[in-house]
């Protein structure tokens, strides 16, 4: 068992934190900027203790984890005034599970080190279901030798965990996930849009193709709910669109040609502004039209 601190309550973090109290059997302090949250998680799981500040939270922490919202959401829990780094233990490490950018991740494993303190970047795949089910795919960047010592703990909340590269490694894998998802949902609202304008059985479509190369998860799991235009499973427009700006960002910097992207950044940033940041991410079906009915 480690004693272990948790920054950040949301969607994610709250089942993740659930997970390495409960399957872990890890002693966990929590963290969020809204109390009651961190309230609420205690009492959900009858386990662990809330803290006022980020600093409170994980003094004495063999392992701090973090899943927040963004690079400045990251920086206020480690680096700000009563931020994370100025109280851990010489020698913890620091486990960030958030979807931010490569620089930051860079930044805070130097500032980190500076500090006698090992930061590793390590975003997830899979969802509020896969955190819900505990099986979520970690992409892991920093020191090999803390990433030893951080995986089984990971372990608790995922089905795949591994280490990528150094520093920000982590968030750049995370980026190629999004890039590669986002075109697949965008083919996908097309594909059937096309089969609903053309009056074809989308059951028995789906059953067919779903058995060849077009095959993908989301076809397996949202093929149906696009169909129906239900949006209300997970990953949020709102999320989505600030992943893509930071794949679009890093890009820059790279050279790498992401125009599928640049284009699909604009189609959720259409969703949003008719009101739907917090549908999910297969919502880009409501840009090609209603669902048309089947001839009678």
């Amino acid at each position: 068992m480690a004693k272990v601190a948790w920054l950040g309550l949301g969607v994610m973090g709250m089942p993740m934190a659930g997970h390495l109290a409960k399957r872990g059997g890890h002693d966990v302090t929590v963290y969020n900027r809204t109390p009651a949250k961190a309230a609420a998680w205690i009492e959900n799981y009858q386990t662990g203790r809330s803290a006022a500040t980020p600093a409170d939270a994980v003094r004495g922490a063999d392992f701090v984890f973090a899943c927040v919202g963004n690079d400045d959401d990251l920086r206020s829990v480690t680096t700000a005034p009563n931020g994370a780094f100025a109280a851990m233990k010489p020698g913890s490490i620091f486990v960030d599970h958030t979807t931010a950018s490569a620089t930051v991740a860079r930044e805070l494993a130097a500032a980190a080190a500076n500090a006698g303190l090992t930061f590793l970047d390590c975003p997830v795949s899979g969802g509020q279901a896969g955190a819900e089910g505990g099986t979520l795919t970690v992409m892991c960047g920093g020191d090999e030798a803390a990433y030893s010592k951080a995986e089984p703990l990971m372990s608790c909340f995922a089905r795949s965990v591994r280490r990528i590269g150094p520093s920000g490694a982590g968030q750049l894998t995370k980026m190629v996930n999004q890039i590669a998802v986002a075109g697949v949902i965008q083919g996908l609202a097309e594909a059937i849009h096309f089969a609903e304008q053309a009056g074809l059985d989308l059951d028995a479509v789906m059953a067919t193709i779903s058995k060849g190369a077009a095959q993908s998860w989301q076809m397996e799991n949202r093929w149906k709910t696009m169909h129906e235009r239900k949006f209300d499973f997970g990953f949020a427009v709102d999320w989505i669109r600030k992943d893509l700006g930071i794949c679009l960002d890093e890009a820059r910097n790279n050279g790498a040609g992401l125009p599928v992207m640049q284009l699909l950044e604009t189609y959720y940033a259409e969703i949003q502004a008719k009101g739907g940041g917090r549908w999910d991410s297969s919502s880009l079906i409501t840009r090609l039209g209603a669902q048309k009915r089947k001839p009678s």
